[in-house]
C-alpha cells in the first residue's frame, strides 16, 4: 500500500514538473518585446512602456531580463538619470517671460480647468492606496509634485497634466516607470548609460502647436473629464488594459500609440465637422513630429552608436508604441 502511495506521489510530481516546463516555455515564446541585432556581440531593442515597474517585472520573460544583464551599454529615450533631464524638461513647460495660464486662456476654459484641479485635490486622498500611504506618501506632496505650479505652465502641458489626473494614475504614483528601474539598475550595475534624444527633441514638438489648436486640445480634454465626474463617460482605455496587453505580450497598436503619444485621442464621433478636422490636423501633427520623425532620428543615432562601438553590446529601451 505504501509503495502504491508512493508512486501515485511520484506520478503526480512528475505532471507537476511536465506543467511548469510548459508554462515557462510558454512564457519565453511571449512575445517579450525583444528584437535581437544580429553582430558580434549581439545588442538589442527592447520595448518599454510607462507604468511602475513591478506592475510588468514578473511577465517579463528572461531572454529580455538576461539580454539586459549581458549588455555592457543601456541607452534610453532621454537620460532620466541626469538631474539637467528633469530641469530642463520643467523649464520646457513654463510660459515664457513668466506669463500665467489666466492671462493667455479664454475666462470660462480657466474657470473650469481651475474647478477641475480642486476637485482632484480633493478627492486624491480617497484615490491613493493604503500601500502608497503606507510608503509616506501623503496626498498633499503627490498633487503638487503633479500640478504644483500649473498657473505658470503652458496650455499644452496643463493639456497633458490634466489627461493623467485620473484615479487610475494616481494609484500608479510612487513607483518608478519600467524605464527609469532600467536605467537606475543599470548604473547599479556599472553599465555605461546614455540617450538616443535630447529634452529639447521631446519637447519642442509638443509647444509646437498653434494657439487654436492647443485651446481645442485642452477643452477637449476638459469635457472628457467632465464626463468622466459625471458618470456620463468611460475612459477608451485605462492604464490597467495597456499593462494587461503588455504583459500578455499583445503589441496593440491602438494601446501603444496612445501610451506613446502621451496625448489624449480626440477623433470623437461626437465632434462637429470642424473640430472633427482639428482633430485629425492635431493627431497627424503629433503622429509625424513624435512618431515618425523621432523614429528616423533615432535610428540614425542608434545606427552611429553602433558604428562607433562595435565592440559594445548595446540594449536600447524605448517606447514599445514607437
Amino acid at each position: 500500500m505504501w509503495v502504491y502511495s508512493l508512486a501515485i506521489i511520484l506520478m503526480w510530481v512528475y505532471f507537476l514538473v511536465i506543467i511548469l516546463m510548459w508554462l515557462y516555455s510558454l512564457q519565453s515564446d511571449l512575445n517579450s518585446f525583444l528584437w535581437t541585432i544580429k553582430r558580434n556581440p549581439p545588442s538589442y531593442f527592447y520595448g518599454t512602456i510607462h507604468v511602475p515597474y513591478t506592475r510588468v517585472w514578473d511577465f517579463i520573460p528572461e531572454n529580455s531580463k538576461k539580454a539586459f544583464q549581458e549588455s555592457n551599454m543601456v541607452y534610453l529615450e532621454l537620460d532620466l538619470t541626469d538631474p539637467y533631464t528633469i530641469s530642463a524638461l520643467t523649464s520646457c513647460q513654463l510660459l515664457p517671460q513668466g506669463g500665467t495660464l489666466q492671462d493667455v486662456l479664454p475666462r470660462d476654459i480657466y474657470g473650469r480647468l481651475k474647478r477641475h484641479l480642486e476637485y482632484v485635490k480633493l478627492m486624491m486622498p480617497f484615490w491613493m492606496t493604503p500601500d502608497q500611504r503606507g510608503k509616506g506618501l501623503y496626498a498633499d506632496y503627490l498633487f503638487n509634485a503633479i500640478a504644483g505650479n500649473w498657473e505658470r505652465k503652458r496650455p499644452v502641458w496643463v493639456m497633458l497634466m490634466v489627461n493623467s489626473l485620473t484615479e487610475a494614475d494616481i494609484k500608479t504614483r510612487g513607483v518608478p516607470v519600467l524605464d527609469l528601474y532600467l536605467a537606475q539598475e543599470a548604473e547599479r550595475m556599472r553599465k555605461r548609460t546614455g540617450a538616443v534624444e535630447k529634452v529639447e527633441e521631446q519637447c519642442h514638438p509638443l509647444n509646437g502647436l498653434n494657439f487654436s489648436q492647443v485651446i481645442f486640445a485642452l477643452n477637449q480634454t476638459l469635457v472628457q473629464q467632465e464626463s468622466v465626474r459625471a458618470g456620463s463617460l468611460q475612459g477608451s482605455y485605462t492604464t490597467e488594459d495597456l499593462i494587461k496587453h503588455y504583459n500578455c505580450g499583445d503589441l496593440n497598436s491602438i494601446i501603444f500609440n496612445h501610451d506613446t503619444s502621451q496625448v489624449p485621442n480626440f477623433n470623437n464621433v461626437t465632434l462637429r465637422p470642424s473640430e472633427q478636422i482639428t482633430a485629425q490636423e492635431i493627431d497627424s501633427y503629433f503622429r509625424q513630429e513624435l512618431i515618425y520623425k523621432r523614429n528616423d532620428r533615432m535610428g540614425n543615432r542608434v545606427k552611429t552608436l553602433m558604428e562607433e562601438h562595435p565592440d559594445n553590446s548595446f540594449f536600447f529601451a524605448f517606447g514599445a508604441g514607437q
